[in-house]
């Protein structure tokens, strides 16, 4: 099974940059994508961006423009640059392994393992 550990939350002033990371290790063979998604209180886990193991990436609207999804393969890490970060950006951020091979999605319903989490927190 594949583990993931995120790090590199924190709390940033409107306007400020975060670089999340998601260190991946375990058995990913029935991994084809890895995505980030975040969770605020009181709302569903909303996906923002994935990539494939082709490389295709995916982006929510919500990332787009703002958010870059970038990997490090020989560190086998994911890591989610977020720029100009929104008080409505304040959430806890997860990586998940997807593993639904017919559909490259940023369904939730997709991924079925995920990281601890790493929360962000934007001040206006």
């Amino acid at each position: 099974q594949v583990q993931m550990v995120e790090s590199g939350g924190g709390s940033v002033q409107a306007g400020g940059s975060l670089r999340l990371s998601c260190a991946i290790s375990g058995d990913t063979s029935n991994t084809y994508y890895m995505g980030w998604f975040r969770q605020a209180p009181g709302k569903a886990r909303e996906g923002l961006a994935a990539i494939h193991n082709d490389d295709s990436t995916l982006y929510a609207d919500s990332a787009k423009g703002r958010f870059t999804l970038s990997r490090d393969i020989v560190k086998n890490t994911l890591y989610l640059q977020m720029n100009l970060l929104k008080p409505e950006d304040t959430a806890m951020y997860y990586c998940g392994a997807g593993s639904l091979r017919e559909l490259f999605t940023l369904r939730t319903s997709a991924y079925t393992s995920w990281g601890q989490g790493t929360q962000v927190t934007v001040s206006s």
